[in-house]
C-alpha cells in the first residue's frame, strides 16, 4: 500500500471499531432498564477478549498459510502467525488490524439474540470458543487467498456472510437452546430510545469504514463503496418508516433506526460490486423482507431478543443475492465476471453456495458449542431465574444503568 492507503486504512480500522460501543448503545436501549449495562458489556467486552485472541491466534487461524485443506481450497488457517508472527510489514499489520475489528463486533451482535437472560461468565468462554471455531474458519473460507469460497469464485466485499449471516446463524442456535425470557409474550418496550437513535448513528457513521475500507485501498472502489453504503441505509430507513406508518400510523424512531441498520447490513457484501442504482432495489428488498420478517416474528416461538437474524441474517443473504445480481465490471475492474443482469449467473450461483454454506456450518458448529458448554459443570448458559428477574446488571456486575438522586 502507498502511504495515503496506509493512512485511509488504519482511519477506516478506528471506524469499525467505533461501531462496536455503537452497537452497545444501540442494544443497551432496547431492552428493559435492569439489564442495560449487562447488554451494553456483552459489546464492550469484546474488544478486550476479541483484541487478544486475535493477536495470539484469531489472525493466524483466519489469514494464515491453510492448515486444512483439499484440491478445492483450504477450510482453516494454520499456525504460522502466531502472536502476528511474520506479520511484520505495514500492509500487514494495517491488514491484520482493520480484520481485527470485524472479529470484534460480530459475536457481540450475537448477543441481540440472547440478551437478558444469558450468564456472563459463561459468555466469556463462549466469546473466545466461537471466534476460534466458526468465525475464523469461515472468514479462511471467504477471504484468504486459500480459502475454498474465494477459489470457488463466491464474492462477499465486506462480510455479508463472515459477518452477518454468521452472527444471525448463530443468533438462531443461541435463542434456541437458551429460550424465551420469562414472563414476556409480546417483547419489550426500549428502555431508551435515545441510545438506539444514538447507537444507530454511530454504527451508520462506522459502517463507511466497514465497507468503504473493504477494498484496502484509497480508490475509486472505496468512493463507490461508501456513497452505496449510505444510500442503501437510507433506503431501508425510508422503507421502514413508510412500512410503520401504514401498520401504526406513527414515525417510530426505534423502526427507522431499525431500517437503517438492516440497509447497512445488506449492502455490506456488494458494497465494492454495485452500483447506486441497484443499492436502491436492494435496499427496497432489505427494508420491505427484513421489516416484515420482524413484524411477524410473534408467531415463531423463537425469542430473537432483537431480532439479530431478521435484520442481520436475511440482510447478509439479500446483499450476496444482490451481489450476484447486479455485480459489474464497471463497478470493479477485478471481477473475474459480471453480475446475473449483465450476463453471466455464475457469481449468483456461486453466492448462493456461499449462503448455504455458512448457514449451515455456523448453525451446527454454534449448536454443538453451546451444548458443550450447558453441561461443563460449573457454566450454565441461562442465568438464574432469580437473577433474570432482578436484573443481569445487579447479578452479574453488580451495578445498575440509571440510580435516583439520593439512592444507595
Amino acid at each position: 500500500m502507498d502511504s495515503g492507503s496506509i493512512a485511509w486504512m488504519l482511519i477506516c480500522s478506528a471506524l469499525v471499531l467505533l461501531m462496536t460501543p455503537g452497537l452497545a448503545f444501540f442494544y443497551g436501549g432496547l431492552v428493559r432498564e435492569k439489564n442495560v449495562i449487562s447488554t451494553m458489556m456483552y459489546s464492550f467486552i469484546s474488544l478486550g477478549v476479541i483484541s487478544l485472541v486475535w493477536v495470539l491466534w484469531g489472525y493466524s487461524l483466519a489469514f494464515g498459510d491453510s492448515l486444512i485443506k483439499s484440491s478445492a481450497g483450504g477450510f482453516l488457517g494454520g499456525f504460522n502467525n502466531i502472536l502476528l508472527s511474520g506479520v511484520d510489514t505495514p500492509d500487514g499489520q494495517v491488514f491484520a488490524i482493520f480484520q481485527m475489528m470485524f472479529a470484534i463486533i460480530t459475536p457481540a451482535l450475537i448477543t441481540g439474540a440472547f440478551c437478558e437472560r444469558f450468564d456472563f461468565k459463561t459468555y466469556l468462554i463462549f466469546l473466545v470458543l466461537w471466534v476460534t471455531l466458526v468465525y475464523a474458519p469461515i472468514a479462511h473460507w471467504v477471504w484468504s487467498d486459500e480459502g475454498w469460497l474465494i477459489k470457488l469464485g463466491a464474492l462477499d466485499f465486506a462480510g455479508g456472510a463472515v459477518v452477518h449471516i454468521n452472527a444471525g446463524v448463530a443468533a438462531i442456535a443461541a435463542a434456541a437452546l437458551v429460550g424465551k425470557r420469562r414472563n414476556i409474550d409480546r417483547g419489550v418496550l426500549p428502555n431508551n430510545v435515545p441510545y438506539v437513535i444514538l447507537g444507530a448513528s454511530i454504527l451508520w457513521f462506522g459502517w463507511f469504514g466497514f465497507n468503504a475500507g473493504s477494498g484496502l485501498a484509497a480508490d475509486g472502489v472505496a468512493v463507490n463503496a461508501f456513497l452505496v453504503t449510505n444510500t442503501c441505509a437510507a433506503t431501508g430507513m425510508v422503507i421502514w418508516v413508510i412500512l410503520g406508518m401504514f401498520h401504526s400510523g406513527k414515525i417510530s424512531g426505534v423502526g427507522a433506526a431499525t431500517g437503517a441498520i438492516a440497509g447497512l447490513a445488506t449492502i455490506t457484501p456488494a458494497a465494492g460490486f454495485i452500483g447506486v442504482g441497484p443499492a436502491i432495489i436492494v435496499g427496497i428488498v432489505s427494508g420491505i423482507v427484513t421489516f416484515y420478517a420482524v413484524y411477524f416474528k410473534e408467531k415463531v416461538s423463537l425469542d430473537d431478543a432483537l431480532d439479530v437474524f431478521a435484520v442481520h441474517g436475511l440482510g447478509g443473504m439479500i446483499g450476496l443475492l444482490g451481489c450476484g445480481i447486479f455485480a459489474s465490471k464497471a463497478i470493479n475492474a477485478g471481477l473475474e465476471s459480471d453480475g446475473l443482469i449483465n450476463g453471466s449467473a455464475d457469481l449468483l450461483i456461486n453466492n448462493v453456495i456461499l449462503i448455504v454454506s455458512t448457514f449451515a456450518y455456523a448453525l451446527i458448529v454454534t449448536l454443538v458449542l453451546m451444548k458443550i458448554l450447558d453441561i461443563i459443570p460449573g457454566l450454565q448458559l441461562r442465568s438464574s431465574e432469580n437473577d433474570e428477574d432482578s436484573g443481569l446488571d445487579a447479578s452479574d456486575h453488580g451495578e445498575r444503568a440509571y440510580v435516583q438522586d439520593g439512592a444507595d
